[in-house]
Parts: structure tokens; C-alpha cells; sequence
């Protein structure tokens, strides 16, 4: 099963126990013990799966279980104990609009996300801009003819509230516009369940980031702008968001070490871009 086929079957599950037994980065893989459990967000979950393998690797004395459901529910977890690290699509030690601020945790930037408008691969439209997916995604545009599309109803499919691509969408493509909640519209938990939607309905439209579009999905350019890690280093595609790991109180041990093998030079110039991401440092 190659990397890409392995990240898919993480990411549909609802809970992904990886019960891996782990390395830490050279630096500290020689004293790391102890245990990791990491729980939060789904758009970075390829990240993190993809991250504990390898860190297993030279780490056989640290126990790391990785899972994905929201990043509500990475600050959370780690608040109430039941995860040592959490994933979030945004610095959760810090308010946004609808989250208020998680009080002593320690944020650690990791990777910036590239989010992207997806459809059926079917869809002939290949592009939408600002006031157009306002105009969807509110439900004031019901019809893809109206966009350049075929004679057919649009079903807009979201994000749950407490997703950080939901927080991200809305924010930078959508400039906080609100979304519809009634009509031919539904609502998805996980990235895997947004991209099971939206590749089985030739009619739907969505979002996710980009480690997920593959198969019968595809991403649309945002005002003309192609959705690449390319254009968004270059700060010409600005639908992307900063991924965290949050501590309670700075990280200690073998949470330290995978955090740290997650900020390497190594892994960040390897797997992260790989999988679509971008280096966080420079963002």
C-alpha cells in the first residue's frame, strides 16, 4: 500500500488508533520515552500520521496514538487530559470569531495548510470567484448554470461548526460571509467524510485541504488563481491556514521530541511537502 492510499484509509476513519511505538528526532531519540496521543484536527491528520510513522522509526520507547475528528476538539482534549497533544487549524491559545481562547496551553506552529473549492471531476467549471462562492455557499446561487456550469442544482456540502477549515473557509474565501443552513445543503464532520461527498455527487461542491484532492475530486481556482502549494508561497493564493500543536504548558519529554521531529528541517522539507503542505516557517 503506497503513502497516499494509506493516508486515505487514516483519514475515513473515525478514529484513527495508530499504537505506534516511536523515535524521537536524533537530538533526543536516544533519551525519549513515555507517551503521545494526539487527537484534533482532520486536515491534519495526513501530517501527523505521516509524521508518527517515521518518528517510530527511531523512537522503539515512546507510544504515540493519533486521531482525527475536528479541531474544536484538539484544544479540548488536551484541556480535559485525554490527549497530550492537540491538532488545530488555528492557534487556539488565541480567540477567533465563534472559539473563544483555551487559557494555558502552548501553541507550536507545525505546517500552513492550503485549502481548496472542490468538485466532481465531472464539473466543467474550473473556476469561481469571491462573490460567486459568497453566492453559493449562502444558497443565493442555486443553480451551476448560473456560474458557467451545467443545468443542474447545486448541493453545497460544510463543514461541521468547530472545524478549522470551516474557520479557514469562511475567513479567506468566503471574506466571513455566513453560510446557508437549509435547502439542498448538508453538513459533514471529517475531511474524509467531505471528500466522500463531494466525489460521489457530480452536483456537489465543498472544501478541504489539499493533502486530500485526489480521485474524483478536483480543486478549483479561486479569482483565476490555480490552488497550488506554489501560489500560495508566493502569497498569490491566499485560501490557507497555520496548523498548531497544543501543549498543556510548554511541552515536555516525549511530546517535545515529536514536536520537534515535526518542526525538523527534515520533515518539513520531506513528507509535509509531500503531502501538499507548506513549511510553517516564513508564514
Amino acid at each position: 500500500m503506497n503513502l497516499m492510499k494509506r493516508v486515505s484509509t487514516l483519514t475515513l476513519a473515525a478514529v484513527v488508533s495508530v499504537g505506534f511505538t516511536f523515535g524521537a528526532t536524533s537530538a533526543n531519540a536516544a533519551s525519549a520515552t513515555g507517551k503521545v496521543v494526539v487527537a484534533g484536527s482532520t486536515a491534519l491528520l495526513p501530517l501527523t500520521s505521516q509524521g508518527a510513522k517515521e518518528f517510530k522509526k527511531s523512537n522503539p520507547k515512546v507510544s504515540v496514538s493519533v486521531s482525527g475528528s475536528s479541531s474544536i476538539a484538539g484544544p479540548q482534549s488536551v484541556s480535559k487530559g485525554s490527549a497530550t497533544i492537540g491538532a488545530c487549524d488555528w492557534d487556539a491559545t488565541k480567540a477567533v470569531p465563534g472559539f473563544n481562547a483555551f487559557k494555558g496551553l502552548t501553541a507550536y506552529k507545525v505546517a500552513v495548510i492550503p485549502f481548496a473549492t472542490i468538485v466532481h471531476t465531472s464539473n466543467k467549471v474550473k473556476n469561481l470567484s469571491t462573490s460567486q462562492l459568497q453566492g453559493i455557499f449562502s444558497g443565493k446561487i442555486t443553480n451551476w448554470k448560473q456560474v458557467g456550469g451545467k443545468d443542474a442544482a447545486i448541493v453545497v456540502v460544510n463543514r461541521k461548526t468547530g472545524s478549522g477549515t470551516r474557520v479557514n473557509y469562511q475567513a479567506k474565501a468566503l471574506k466571513g460571509k455566513s453560510f446557508m443552513t437549509k435547502g439542498n445543503y448538508k453538513e459533514v464532520g471529517k475531511s474524509g467524510e467531505m471528500t466522500t461527498a463531494v466525489g460521489s455527487n457530480p452536483n456537489a461542491i465543498g472544501y478541504v485541504d489539499l493533502a486530500y484532492v485526489k480521485g474524483s475530486i478536483k480543486a478549483l481556482s479561486y479569482n483565476g488563481v490555480a490552488a497550488t502549494t506554489t501560489n500560495v508561497k508566493s502569497k498569490k493564493y491566499p485560501v490557507y491556514g497555520v496548523g498548531y500543536f497544543l501543549t498543556k504548558g510548554p511541552a515536555k519529554g516525549a511530546n517535545a521530541a515529536f514536536i520537534s521531529y515535526i518542526q525538523s528541517s527534515k520533515f518539513q522539507n520531506g513528507s509535509l511537502k509531500k503531502l501538499k503542505f507548506l513549511p510553517y516557517r516564513g508564514f
